[in-house]
């Protein structure tokens, strides 16, 4: 994929508009009602100079490519990722510790000496 799944995208399939407040909901992982009743009261409390914000960004910001994410299960690792670099590290990390434990109690039930499993295997030979 040659897209970065960590920057910032418009996202006019699921926008109202110019797809900004959806493209902002998707890149933080937060609901794109809450987005856009912030932007209202953002607006509303900065006599309007949210508007201009927003433009620029419907503008500037690139759509997001589709196909960006494969699963429901990538979309929010890239969200977590984006909000706490961190703590994904860490959680991959723990995923391969625990994948790599598994595998060396696989190995070590494989090649251990294993009477009753050679008994078995020799039965169905």
């Amino acid at each position: 994929m040659s897209a970065s799944r960590t920057k910032f995208y418009t996202d006019k399939a699921n926008g109202k508009w110019m797809g900004v407040c959806a493209g902002i909901a998707d890149y933080t992982g937060i609901d794109t009602t809450v987005i856009r009743v912030g932007l209202v009261v953002l607006t509303v409390a900065v006599s309007g100079l949210t508007i201009i914000a927003y433009v620029a960004a419907g503008m500037l910001a690139p759509p997001k490519p589709s196909g960006l994410y494969d699963t429901p299960e990538d979309q929010k690792f890239w969200q977590g990722v984006r909000s706490n670099p961190k703590r994904s590290t860490a959680e991959v990390r723990s995923k391969f510790r625990e994948l790599d434990r598994r595998l060396a109690d696989i190995e070590t039930h494989y090649t251990s000496r294993n009477t009753r499993l050679a008994d078995e295997i020799e039965a169905l030979r």
